[in-house]
């Protein structure tokens, strides 16, 4: 898995596929790592025909971390001070610009999940020259009157670092659960591997503290989106507890001709059921 230097940065990324085909590129959510887009949806969105492209965002996996910045003060930023954010959603967008210039792959079809989703709508909206067709799943628009979470959820975001793998592990079953798909629950042995994988590959509590701080101190994107111009599509989870689908529904709304698809008893996760209706979707949004 190569580096590439983008917007000042180093970004991990790796790629699936045949490099003759159309290309996509996968951005990925709070915290998250390239390998948590599961190693098989990725193969199968390959074997759809597409170069698959995914990459750890800044201060994730093992793209350039920001532990010189003092922590962000969550907050004041809620309150309107933003002197404690160490970037916004816009600064991981233009990150995301440098590795699509960087690659050769403009202009490139974009999924985006969860934070994801926020990066890929930036994207495509401060560079719309890069995007072929956008899809943005379980996100929200950045207006604070849609997509809250339950209270449950919202704990389970706010939970103290783990110190331990014992801990790392403990918390990820525990987040699963609350924030997982109550439709499509995923098996503890399942969750176990990935958490190991994860904590043994990069573990940047801090990195991900700063990414929340980015999207509390971004502005409402709404306004934004009534430019886009690519083919769109918006997939959420109906039951998703962190996000609610009000989120999904406002992106879709603001976006001209977009199309929008939910799913009865998904959460916040991507559960195998439902890989082969998510994967058809994309590939019927990059036909138009």
């Amino acid at each position: 898995m190569p580096d590439v230097r983008a917007n000042g940065i180093d970004l991990r990324y790796e790629t699936t596929g045949n490099p003759d085909d159309p290309d996509l590129l996968l951005i990925m959510g709070l915290g998250a790592q390239l390998i948590d887009w599961p190693a098989r949806f990725v193969e199968q969105l390959a074997g759809r025909g597409f170069h698959v492209v995914r990459f750890d965002n800044r201060d994730a996996g093992l793209s350039t971390a920001f532990d010189e910045l003092p922590p962000p003060d969550l907050g004041a930023i809620f309150g309107g001070d933003l002197t404690t954010a160490p970037y916004q959603l816009s600064d991981m967008a233009a990150d995301t610009a440098g590795l699509i210039k960087e690659l050769g792959i403009e202009p490139v079809h974009v999924v985006g999940a969860s934070m994801g989703g926020m990066i890929a709508q930036q994207l495509t909206i401060d560079h719309p020259d890069l995007v072929a067709s956008l899809c943005s799943i379980m996100s929200m628009t950045g207006d604070r009157t849609v997509g809250h979470p339950t209270t449950e959820a919202a704990a389970a975001l706010m939970r103290p670092p783990a110190a331990t793998p014992d801990e790392i592990i403990a918390g990820a079953i525990a987040s699963s659960r609350v924030i997982g798909s109550p439709g499509y629950p995923t098996e503890e042995a399942e969750i176990r591997r990935r958490a190991t994988a994860k904590y043994e590959r990069s573990y940047r509590p801090a990195g991900g503290q700063r990414q929340y701080a980015a999207i509390v101190a971004s502005p409402d994107r709404t306004a934004g989106l009534a430019s886009v111009a690519v083919p769109t599509v918006v997939i959420h989870g109906e039951d998703d507890p962190l996000i609610n689908v009000s989120g999904g529904r406002a992106t879709a709304n603001a976006i001209p001709g977009a199309s929008l698809l939910t799913f009865p008893g998904m959460g916040h996760d991507l559960p195998e059921p439902l890989w082969t209706p998510i994967i058809d979707a994309i590939v019927a949004n990059i036909r138009r």
